[in-house]
């Protein structure tokens, strides 16, 4: 009864009075699920080819990079066609934010990006592109049996300061049974406090960062807390790479399976896990491309950098967006027959690379096979010093032994093909990022060598 009540009335409300056209945009996604392969791409090239059309009349930063190709939007007829625009960049929307808006649009809103590369972003977004990645959750969740209204368990985000508008923002998660925790007070007596709140309740969903979900379940595991019977249907987790170990201690702690899922403010609602395991790509409203380091798409099953043009984004575009990700497409299609294409893996973000002593670039999560034959590793984070100097601080337990630092220290010189200096430091818990969110890779090579690049150009 309250999940009716709150979707036919809370929530719909709520929506309307913000001026989101979500119930509309959620039921076109409905019926694009149920589309054959072939008419999916027809759906999204008559997309892209509005989207351009839009952009080239009222975006000024597109008219001029169109124009500086000799572009005229009918040269843009379908996603093959998008690699004759040039890469849209991070530093793009920063310097051309003015020229990034339409000169129709209508009241955009501003949003930082959570600047988990040391860099935060402002980013402005229309009404219809803040509903579309509202819709694509209440997709995503419908694939998966749950609703708005569902109980719902977040760990997001930094702290809680309570505010006037907070007060506000609690009253309408209680009408719709949410209860959001914060995933940056992670210590022991705050944790135990959450696992209380879990066991409180029959809750059906939870949702936040991997990294956060997983130190709880930990934590539950020491206090020997059950918490498999809490009711949890399934754990939807996005804003950083889910690694298998966190997977395993997730679905095994709350009994049941975990759902990825792929996106951000600026680079739109991406990609999400099925219930067969497929992580699919939103296809009609994101244009995916894998791309090399000279914007060129690389095959299936090869890494590259995931650039994203989102189709409901026209009022202030994201259009050929390089998200500073990397990920792997796949050729294969998914037992779920929906006709969204899939990604094969993501690994994590393209500046969290490691940097090999014969000037090879390779992506962070390289390191990680080394790093799950070794016990007793409860947190990891990892500092390139140089090329072949490393300081890796650790949480460990009981399992750990001595013997795991050379274990280590040999594994990635095999990978960097070269004798390293690994340092190691033991802490009780690493620190989390302002957003909640837990890095891997920090590479101070990568800082120095953008110094000197910005050096020399100025």
């Amino acid at each position: 009864m309250r999940r009716w009540l709150v979707w036919n009335a809370v929530f719909r409300l709520q929506e309307g009075l913000k001026g989101h056209p979500t119930y509309r945009i959620l039921r076109e996604m409905e019926t694009a699920d149920r589309l054959s392969p072939w008419e999916m791409e027809e759906l999204r090239a008559e997309k892209l080819r509005k989207l351009v059309e839009y952009c080239y009349a009222h975006v000024p930063f597109v008219r001029m990079r169109m124009r500086e190709r000799g572009l005229e939007p009918s040269d843009i007829r379908e996603p093959k066609d998008l690699g004759r625009l040039p890469i849209m960049t991070k530093e793009d929307v920063r310097a051309r934010r003015a020229d990034l808006r339409s000169e129709v649009a209508g009241k955009l809103r501003y949003f930082s990006t959570s600047g988990s590369t040391g860099s935060p972003l402002t980013v402005d977004l229309s009404k219809q592109r803040i509903a579309s990645h509202v819709a694509c959750r209440q997709r995503v969740g419908r694939w998966w049996g749950v609703s708005v209204g569902d109980p719902e368990v977040a760990l997001w985000g930094p702290p809680l300061v309570p505010s006037y508008r907070d007060h506000l923002r609690t009253m309408r998660d209680r009408l719709m049974a949410t209860r959001l925790l914060s995933a940056y007070e992670m210590d022991d007596a705050t944790m135990s406090g959450y696992l209380d709140i879990l066991e409180s309740r029959r809750w059906r969903q939870m949702f936040g960062y991997p990294s956060a979900i997983y130190l709880l379940c930990r934590h539950a595991a020491k206090q020997g807390r059950a918490l498999r019977n809490s009711g949890i249907k399934v754990v939807f987790v996005t804003g950083e790479v889910l690694f298998p170990h966190q997977r395993e201690l997730i679905s095994e702690t709350l009994g049941c399976k975990v759902a990825n899922g792929y996106g951000g403010r600026d680079s739109g609602f991406v990609a999400h896990e099925c219930p067969h395991g497929g992580l699919h790509v939103m296809a009609d409203t994101s244009i995916v491309e894998i791309v090399d380091s000279d914007g060129q798409p690389v095959p299936p099953g090869e890494p590259g950098e995931i650039v994203v043009t989102d189709l409901y984004s026209k009022e202030a575009p994201f259009l050929r967006y390089a998200t500073g990700d990397i990920g792997v497409s796949s050729g294969r299609a998914c037992p779920c027959g929906r006709p969204l294409p899939l990604l094969d893996r993501l690994e994590g973000r393209a500046l969290d690379v490691v940097y090999a002593p014969d000037g090879r670039k390779i992506p962070g999560l390289a390191l990680n096979p080394v790093l799950w034959k070794v016990d007793g590793i409860e947190q990891i984070r990892v500092y390139q010093k140089r090329v072949d100097c490393f300081h890796v601080q650790v949480v460990r337990n009981e399992q750990y032994q001595a013997a795991c630092e050379e274990r280590i220290r040999s594994g990635w010189s095999e990978i960097l093909r070269a004798p390293l200096d690994v340092t190691f430091e033991y802490l009780p818990k690493l620190s989390s990022e302002p957003s909640g969110k837990s890095r891997f890779i920090i590479s101070e090579v990568r800082r120095e060598r953008d110094l000197r690049e910005t050096t020399a150009i100025i």
